[in-house]
């Protein structure tokens, strides 16, 4: 079987495990989530360019069929020559193209003469008669096929394909074909468009969309990081709160166990020392009773007297903590058993020059308890108070209410106890008195405990010492 700290132990070091496991799940998924969101912003991208590439197509087409039909038909039929150089032949070319292109996004219209390798014909007057940019697209659609390739103007963060700042575009190459009417021959190539389309709008909404997923999925992770945390950091309290209260439980057991031991030793010599004490106790008076016996005599007796009561009062003190006390319970008022004990004490009170103050008058605390217990626990607990002001203080005694307790505290000005001696107060045997057993506040603690409640000492050197005593109030 696994000791129970050694077990808590071994929960501990797992949750451990746990919040390490957390932490690197998170930078785990952290770094994953990157490129997750580039994925996903790239197939966003390139469904995005096959959506306005088959969108530049349909548009080719319409494109190839007005330029054909519209101006090389009627411009061969009326001059017998295309030269777009002809301002006319241009503004004719130009008309067509425009209203073509009207209402659609297209930034550049070039049409190539494959013949001369020129530019032919541009939406862009400047580019007319500037020489052909041989690509491999270029190339494709002299062969009669099409083809699209982005164009980046602008630059990639860490080279990764992250649009920032610069201007994408979508060039198109579609071969301008001559149409054929009722014949099974294919098409001639007469030329090539270049289309230009503008994707930075698009592209840039693309990238919004990246880093929104990558925050999305940072913000999650680290919502579910910090649960994480939570959970173990809860956990983890609770562990060391079963702890605490497992040590304190082995304590209280270990305690218990050296005080059944000491109790029952304690038992045996009591009985053994209270037969012998009785007769002598006896004797003495005896002895100071005979007629012949002269003041010497007497006296000396009743030193024997005196000092064997005392021992038999201490003899007393091993017995009541030896054996065990059950209270006799029944309902009485806490304010009486305080009140007999102020009023027990107070020659005392008045004459080591002392004053008390309370909050009980005209005030009603029912508890069940015994009521000789708990005035045995106030006077020993007064007594102390006492001792401890040799020139005189303030005795304070406030009773206050919770749910379901009372808490009387009892609070003195007198010297206070040294932290130190805090640990051991309750210990059987422990005293710091010349003359006393020690017993005193242990056995306060065994009624007060007996009672259902809980007792608890406050002091400072020089500043005093308070008393705390909880005891379960009649609901």
């Amino acid at each position: 079987m696994i000791p129970p700290t050694q077990e808590i132990s071994q929960r501990t070091s797992q949750f451990r495990l746990v919040k390490f496991f957390a932490y690197t799940s998170f930078v785990i998924l952290i770094l994953f989530s990157f490129p997750f969101s580039v994925i996903i912003a790239q197939k966003a991208k390139n469904i995005l360019m096959r959506s306005y590439e088959n969108y530049a197509l349909l548009l080719g087409e319409n494109l190839n069929h007005q330029v054909f039909q519209n101006f090389v038909l009627p411009v061969s039929s009326r001059y017998g020559k295309i030269r777009l150089r002809d301002h006319d032949q241009y503004e004719i070319m130009d008309r067509i193209v425009k209203n073509t292109i009207h209402s659609f996004k297209i930034d550049l219209v070039n049409i190539y003469d494959i013949g001369k390798g020129v530019v032919a014909y541009s939406t862009d007057p400047k580019l007319i008669g500037k020489k052909v940019k041989k690509t491999a697209g270029y190339f494709k659609a002299v062969r009669g096929d099409h083809s699209s390739g982005l164009l980046s103007m602008g630059k990639d963060l860490w080279g990764l394909p992250l649009e920032i700042g610069g201007q994408k575009k979508l060039r198109t190459y579609i071969p301008f074909r001559g149409e054929v009417f009722y014949s099974e021959k294919p098409a001639f190539i007469l030329g090539v468009f270049e289309l230009i389309q503008d994707l930075t709008e698009e592209y840039g909404s693309i990238a919004k969309f990246q880093y929104t997923i990558f925050a999305l999925s940072a913000g999650i992770m680290a919502l579910i990081f910090i649960a994480l945390l939570l959970i173990v950091h809860k956990a983890e309290k609770i562990i060391d709160e079963r702890a605490r209260e497992q040590r304190e439980l082995e304590e209280q057991l270990n305690q218990a166990e050296r005080l059944a031991a000491l109790g029952q030793m304690v038992a045996g010599v009591s009985h053994e020392i209270r037969n012998p004490l009785g007769i002598i106790q006896s004797t003495a008076e005896l002895l100071g009773q005979m007629p012949n016996a002269d003041e010497s005599q007497k006296r000396l007796s009743t030193v024997i007297t005196e000092e064997s009561s005392r021992l038999n009062n201490i003899v007393t003190e091993f017995l009541d903590f030896a054996r065990p006390q059950e209270p006799a319970l029944r309902d009485c008022l806490l304010e009486e058993v305080v009140n007999k004990n102020i009023s027990f004490l107070q020659p005392e009170l008045k004459k080591r020059h002392i004053t008390i103050s309370h909050n009980i008058r005209g005030r009603s605390f029912k508890i069940k308890a015994d009521p000789e217990m708990l005035y045995r626990v106030f006077l020993n607990i007064f007594v102390n108070a006492i001792q401890s002001m040799n020139d005189g203080g303030n005795l304070r005694v406030r009773i206050g209410e919770e749910k379901a307790h009372f808490i009387v505290e009892i609070e003195d000005s007198g010297c206070g106890i040294p932290p130190e001696q805090l640990k051991t107060i309750f210990n059987p045997f422990f005293t710091t008195k010349d003359k006393g057993s020690g017993l005193g506040l242990s056995i306060v603690k065994k009624i007060v405990e007996g009672h259902g409640g809980d007792i608890m000492i406050k002091s400072r050197r020089d500043t005093g010492t308070t008393v705390m005593i909880k005891l379960p109030r009649i609901l």
